[in-house]
This record gives C-alpha cells, structure tokens and sequence, in this order.
C-alpha cells in the first residue's frame, strides 16, 4: 500500500519535476570518487551504494548547479548518506557515539583538514575533509557556520533517535516530526542552495520567519515521503521512528488507515506550502532575485525526495 500512495503522491504533485543536465556524469565521477577512501565496504556494498543513484539526488536537488559543482554537493550527499549509515544502519552508534561522533565533524568542518579530532577518524573524516575543501574556501564565514549550525542540529537529533532507541522510547506525533526536521538533513540541504547559486543570504532574510515557515513545511514534506517509502524496513529497525508507524500506535489504527491519515496529511501539507510559497514577502531589487532561487530551492528539494525515492535503489534494501 505505501508504493501505491507513494506514487499517487508523486503523479499528484504540483511541483515540477527537475533534473541537472550533468547528473549521470556525476553519477559516474562519483564512483571513482568514493574508491579513493578505503572504505570498509566489499564490493557488494559499494554496488549497492552505486545503485544509490546519491548523484542523481544531488542533480535534482540542485538542476542548476554547473558540473563541478555538482561533483562537490554529490560528495557531500554520499557523506552524509555513510555517515547515516553508521548512525542507524544495523551496527548503529549508541547515543553517546553519536554524540563523539557530532563533536569530531564539527571539529574538522570548523578547524580545516588538519584537524584529527579523536571521535571521528578514517575513511569518513578524509571524505569530508575533501568534499568540504571547496565550500570552505568559496563561501564566506557566516555562510560556513550556517552549515556547521545546520550539521551540528541534524547530528544531534541522530544522538536523540539513538538515545530512544536505546531505551524502547517511540515517540508521539508531535515529538516525532519535530525530531525529523532535524533527522532529516533537509535544513543541511538548504544551506547548500546558497553554494550552487553564488547567493549567499543575509542571516536576517535567511531567518525570516515567512522562509523558515516554508522551510520547516518542506522538510516536513520530503520526510514524510522518505517514511511512506522506507516503513518497510522501519518496521522492523527504526524503533517506531516513522511517521506512519507513531500514528498507528497513537490513535490506536491499523497500519494502513495509518498510512492513508499519513497520506492525508500529507496532502493538508503540501497545500500550506503552496500558500506559504505564493505569500513570501519582497525584499528590496538587491535582495529579490537570491531569495527567489532560495525558494525555488526549497520546493526542488521536496521534488528531488519524491523523483529519487522512487528511482533509487536504497530503499529496496534500507530506509534513512
């Protein structure tokens, strides 16, 4: 049942599908690239990483980045995908792990590739270390601890998920999609909007409260697309972390008039987005043409979630 509705979502979606040109290219760099770093993956992993398909997320995410570009958001993407991985794959870090883990990437993304930061070693430290290499050098300072900020919020809200795990807890509803906008990496997404464009926003319209209403829907939006995807591995790993999954346990339904209230709600969402987006203020000529691109960012970014789930091979296996 989650499949069909998650196809009916998709051909119902008002937002147009997108795609960079230079995407399949990437997708190719991109294997090559991963093989650089000696990971403790054989070779049926990394095909399964392959199949992926992390470069076309990272191609519908951001359809207007130039190639290069492109190559660097896909390798951060592929990061970020091992780095969840480790945090909820079947060995899983323990809550204080993660929080080791948190303090070692902040470490290198704040003191540059000499830092060697004692929780976060190995293959993962050298990817980030080289996928970050260009943002650090372009992008100004308050663009870079936007991104840490952003980095620093997800990783927390990982040691959360892991902390109940650990202790049997699953969460309501209201506690459940407020720890997925962190567990997502949808606001680490929107960050990298500004690297493709050029744009960096001032924090004051970065932070204003029509883009952050938007924001927050968005995330909302891809997350619980990503959890009609992934429930059949949720099911049996997530600890009833899933939105599916905390509304059957909370109003007492079985699963699928679960997933159909999930669905709904879905929808009720997607409308309050399409408000949000029309209702997002001017700024001023200088300002306008970035915070127009930013927007558009932001529905690519449920696009891209919707277009690539249900094109990749990771979720036949394994959900985020």
């Amino acid at each position: 049942m989650t499949a069909a509705a998650a196809r009916a979502l998709r051909a119902e979606c008002p937002l147009p599908s997108r795609r960079s040109p230079h995407t399949q290219a990437a997708q190719e760099w991109l294997a090559g690239w991963v093989r650089r770093f000696d990971l403790p993956l054989d070779d049926v992993a990394l095909r399964r990483l392959d199949a992926g398909r992390i470069a076309w997320y990272a191609g519908r995410l951001y359809p207007d980045a130039s190639a290069v570009d492109l190559r660097t958001v896909s390798a951060l993407w592929t990061w970020f995908f091992l780095l969840d991985d480790a945090c909820d794959g079947p060995h899983r870090a323990s809550g204080p792990e993660v929080a080791a883990l948190r303090a070692g990437v902040l470490r290198v993304l704040r003191d540059g590739p000499r830092s060697r930061p004692a929780g976060f070693r190995g293959p993962l430290r050298r990817m980030l270390v080289d996928a970050w290499r260009v943002p650090r050098t372009r992008m100004p300072p308050a663009w870079q601890q936007r991104f840490v900020d952003a980095v620093a919020e997800h990783l927390a809200g990982n040691r959360v998920e892991a902390e109940n795990k650990a202790r049997g807890h699953a969460p309501g509803v209201a506690e459940y999609v407020a720890l997925r906008r962190a567990t997502s990496a949808a606001y680490v997404s929107y960050t990298m909007i500004e690297f493709v464009t050029g744009h960096a926003l001032p924090d004051a319209v970065y932070h204003h409260p029509a883009l952050r209403a938007l924001a927050a829907t968005g995330n909302d939006l891809l997350s619980w697309f990503n959890d009609l995807v992934s429930l059949e591995t949720d099911r049996v790993t997530s600890g009833g972390h899933n939105l599916v999954l905390a509304i059957a346990r909370e109003q007492g339904l079985p699963e699928d008039q679960a997933v159909a209230a999930a669905v709904e709600r879905w929808r009720a969402t997607m409308g309050r987005f399409m408000q949000l987006r029309a209702a997002i203020p001017a700024f001023g000529p200088e300002l306008d043409p970035a915070v127009a691109a930013h927007v558009v960012g932001i529905a690519d970014s449920v696009r891209a979630t919707i277009d690539w789930s249900l094109e990749s091979d990771r979720y036949s296996a394994s959900g985020t």
